[in-house]
Parts: structure tokens; sequence; C-alpha cells
């Protein structure tokens, strides 16, 4: 009998086994099926290997000092402003024009939502119950406001100055040799220290900022999270940023509610007094979570900028003069000891010109990445619902299309109307737009205004190029000999 039950038991299994494979079978059949006639319409392009895709061709590019190559070679390949690659292990599609990115920009969350690389999940920590762009929306909601309000930035300008001057004082007068790039990553630190945590002690300062670069080497290494990898540092790193944040914010918690802080001086004390949607107050672990992803993100980007400006400035001495006459101008107008105000910064004309000039040839970002809600078609292409979407910045600011003869260096292309429409993309655009570029343009300003004004420069090595591995750096640190001048009346 018990045998008789076994063999009963034996052959409903086979029997459920065999209808559950078939059910199986037919489903993935008909997927295929699916999935095959969707391929009919995807964008030309290829995939590449498996697992890495084209990922390391995209690097190497970067590597090698011309990004736009691999969006220019494949244009041309396919004959086609519209093409499929794989990045980062997923399918995705690249939109290279302006159209392309008003399209993507103005769909947000509407048939496109943010989408970050696994490692960026991983760095930072995101809750698997917390979606990407709730995590996005959520820190838009609580920044914006802290770093756009016209009452910050403008508090911001005479901080900004004197945190330069002193700056400078210590680490640039006097000297005939320095390695721009080293000084002017500590220098944009110790400002975003200063305006985001209120800390000017150096030795905390060392303790964020050493783990900040082996995060940022790790966001775009391989994502492969063992022992001694670039990802595993870099996660680990980031847990020990938000320590000693979380540190800095129980204190000045605790300093606000026994009245020895001042409300509002720095953005920590801000994000205190906010609350979430239920009116409970921020916790200390989610604002140091907000600020880990800031500090990270302002490290390099703005550092990256000013030591491009330096460079250019210094092969260039026709554009740094006329900066050198605009900023000597809004210097002799103003009183000894007098910091730089709101109105000095909306006066330096010719010099946002430059810069803009500068984050066209080399942006610090090299674009960001979307995913796609639903299935549509652009441009006569399917693109389905899961893949994902890259618009890069190199694909526009190098075209000749939009900017005639892209590797000359010339201001006026941001004179009058400006370049077409959504083909200069350094922040972004859309609601997903960088929230701090207001703040970032306010800083770039106060540099230029302190660094022209006291010196004049040139390059040790006349020929060093700056290239993306995977941030923009100069191939060797940038050294340059400082000449001294005494402000000048124009």
């Amino acid at each position: 009998m018990i045998m008789e039950f076994s063999l009963l038991s034996i052959v409903l299994f086979s029997i459920t086994l065999y209808y559950v494979l078939w059910i199986v079978f037919i489903i993935l059949r008909r997927n295929k099926t699916d999935d095959n006639e969707k391929l009919r319409y995807l964008p030309p392009g290829s995939f590449g290997w498996p697992f890495v895709g084209e990922t390391l061709a995209y690097f190497r590019a970067a590597k090698r000092g011309v990004p736009e190559k691999f969006t220019v070679d494949r244009r041309n390949k396919y004959s086609s402003d519209v093409f499929k690659t794989s990045l980062h292990g997923e399918p995705m599609v690249l939109f290279p024009t302006p159209e392309g990115n008003k399209f993507i920009f103005s769909n947000e969350n509407k048939l496109v939502k943010a989408w970050w690389p696994r490692n960026f999940v991983k760095v930072f920590d995101i809750s698997q119950k917390t979606t990407i762009r709730d995590e996005a929306t959520r820190m838009k909601k609580l920044m914006f406001p802290l770093l756009l309000k016209p009452n910050s930035l403008i508090k911001y300008v005479g901080i900004m100055d004197k945190a330069t001057r002193d700056h400078m004082k210590t680490y640039w007068d006097g000297k005939e040799v320095i390695k721009a790039h080293e000084l002017v990553k500590k220098y944009a630190f110790t400002i975003v220290c200063k305006l985001f945590l209120n800390i000017e002690n150096p030795e905390i300062i060392a303790k964020i900022e050493e783990p900040i670069r082996h995060v940022n080497s790790g966001l775009n290494s391989l994502p492969i999270n063992l022992p001694g990898t670039k990802l595993n540092r870099a996660i680990k790193s980031s847990k020990k940023i938000k320590e000693e944040i979380e540190k800095i914010v129980a204190e000045r918690r605790a300093d606000l509610v026994e009245n020895k802080g001042s409300p509002a001086k720095d953005i920590v004390s801000e994000l205190l007094m906010e609350t979430y949607d239920n009116g409970q107050p921020i916790n200390d672990s989610d604002i140091a979570k907000l600020l880990n992803g800031l500090l990270v993100g302002a490290y390099d980007t703005v550092s990256t900028t000013l030591v491009c400006i330096m460079s250019f400035l210094a092969e260039l001495p026709d554009v740094y003069d006329k900066v050198f006459r605009e900023q000597m101008k809004i210097a002799n107008a103003k009183a000894s000891g007098e910091l730089l105000n709101w109105e000095d910064i909306q006066k330096m004309k010719y010099s946002w010109n430059v810069a803009c000039e500068v984050l066209r040839l080399t942006p610090p970002s090299a674009g960001a990445f979307r995913e796609v809600l639903t299935d549509f078609t652009y441009d006569g292409f399917l693109i389905p619902k899961g893949f994902k979407l890259h618009w890069n910045v190199y694909a526009t600011h190098k075209n000749p299309k939009y900017f005639p003869e892209p590797e000359k260096f010339e201001p006026s292309r941001f004179e009058g109307n400006g370049p077409v429409p959504f083909s200069y993309v350094p922040f972004g655009g859309g609601p997903r737009m960088c929230p701090g570029n207001e703040y970032a343009r306010v800083k770039i300003l106060v540099f230029m205004h302190n660094v022209v004004k006291n010196f004049k420069w040139e390059k040790v090595f006349t020929n060093e190029k700056i290239l993306r591995d995977p941030t923009l750096a100069p191939e060797k640190g940038l050294p340059i000999r400082l000449y001294s001048h005494e402000p000048q009346v124009i």
C-alpha cells in the first residue's frame, strides 16, 4: 500500500512537473517571439560583449581624451541620430542630439525616471523599500531651497570670498610653483565643508575627504563587491563618511537644543529644522545620508571646472587679460578689505562666458541615465520598457553642427541668444537639473576673481592634457609657475 502510494505520488509529481515545464516553455517561446518582434524595431547598434557590453570602449575613449568619439563613431557607423548599446551591464539607447536631450528632460516621470548604475545604489545604500525616484525626489525637495533660495546664495558670496582669500594667503602666496589640481581640490572641499557643515578644522575635513576619494574611484569601477576591489572600498568609505557626518549632526542638534548654536548658519542647521511630509523632524541618519551624497557629488565637480579654467587661462593670454580687466574693475570699486557681494557676481559677464566655454569643452560629468517606464517610439524606433537611456554631454558639446569649430575656445558663443536650446547641458535639464548649478556659478566666479586679481601663471608642462579616468583630471596634476602682481587701476 505504501509502495503504491509512493508510486502514485511520483507519477502525479512527474505529470505536474511536465505541465509546469510545458507552460513555462510556451510562455518563454511566446516572450521570445514577442522579443524577436520587438528587436526588429529597435534602433541600430550593438550590445557588445556579454556582461560588459560596450562599457570598456566608452571609458577607453574618455581616458584617451576624446570622449565624444564613442557617440561620433556610432552615429557615423549606423547613419542614425539614435542608436542602441550596452553600458554598465544594461541595454541602453542614446539620443545624442538637442532634440533627444529635450525629449528626455521633458518626459521625466512620464516616460522615463531617474536611474543610476548598480555601483551608485550599493555605495549610497539606497533602500530596497525606497525607489531611486523617491530618493531623488526627497533629495531635491530638501536641497533645492537650501542651495537655490536667494537669501542663501547672497549670504554665501561673502563667506566664499573670505574663505578664498584665506586659502590663497595660506597656500598660494609666496610660492613659485604649485600643483594646481591638488590645491584647488583642497580649496573647493574646504568651502563645501564650511557652507554645508560649518567645519573648518583641517583634521575633521581630512577624515571626510580621504574616504571620498575612494568613493569616487569605486562609483565607475567594475560592479564586483569583493574584498580589495574598488567597489568594496567605496562602500566601506561611504559608511565612514556617513558616520563622521552623523557625529557632526548629533553635536549640532545638541547645540541647537541647548541654544548654543545660531539657527541656519549652515545646511546642517537648516536640515535640522526641516520635517518629513508627516511633520516629524528628519532623523540624523537621513540627514547624514543626504549630505553624504551631496559631499561626494560636490567633491570633484566644481574643483574640476576650476582647474580646467586655470589650464585654459594659462594657454590663452588674451582671454586671461579680458577676465583680469573685468575683475579688476570690480575690485577697484570696492573699499580695502570689502568682500564681494551678489551685485558684483552679476557684473562678471565675460568671466562667466569663459567658465561656460570651459564647461562645454570639459564638463565635470559626462551625462546621466534614465530608465524607460513604458514602451514608446522615438524617431520611428521602439524604445522598450526597462531599457535605459543615456544623455551624453559630449554628444552635443563637441558637435560642429551646434558649436562651429568645436575644439576652438570661444567665449562669445554664450553672448546674445547663446547656443541652440538643449545643446549646452553641463548641468542637465528639466526637473532633474543639477540643484547646485547656481551655487556652482557663484563659487566659480568668486575663485576666478581672486586668482586673477592676485596671480598670473604658466603651465610647467605646456602640453599637459585633461583626461577622464573616470573623472576629469590633468595628467600631471597641473603644476604651474605663479607670478604675483599688484592690483592696478584699470
